[in-house]
């Protein structure tokens, strides 16, 4: 099984934050799981620490490629074709670091880990 993790999911993981489901928990530590981590996750968890609305993620801020591979996680790339397809998207969800795990979720055929139910109106396969 493959897998997309928002970015909320991939810090919960990192912090042990009991917010995160238990079937997240199970899925993630799956063994056979291939868990991905969007470029846009790297992204949003830069910008926002930076602007100091993610202070216990300063450390995660400054590595995130380590903290990705230190898990086994496997990043994915933005591609053109991603950034095309979250621009395309309906419009009734506007934070583009979502709308490019969307547009990842729906073009990879990978599901999308995610406490967030806005990402069902886009048919995007959502475990949670």
């Amino acid at each position: 099984m493959r897998v997309l993790l928002d970015t909320h999911a991939l810090l919960w993981w990192l912090d042990g934050d009991k917010r995160l489901s238990a079937r997240a928990r199970t899925v993630i530590s799956d063994e056979r799981t291939e868990v991905l981590v969007s470029a846009a996750s790297a992204w949003e968890i830069s910008i926002k620490a930076a602007a100091g609305k993610l202070p216990g993620a300063l450390d995660v801020a400054a590595d995130v490629l380590g903290c990705i591979h230190g898990q086994g996680f496997l990043p994915l790339d933005i591609t053109v074709i991603h950034a095309q397809r979250a621009g395309s998207l309906p419009h009734f969800h506007g934070d583009p670091f979502d709308r490019v795990l969307i547009a990842q979720s729906l073009l990879e055929g990978i599901p999308l880990l995610s406490v967030d139910e806005v990402f069902d109106g886009y048919g995007v396969s959502r475990i949670w």
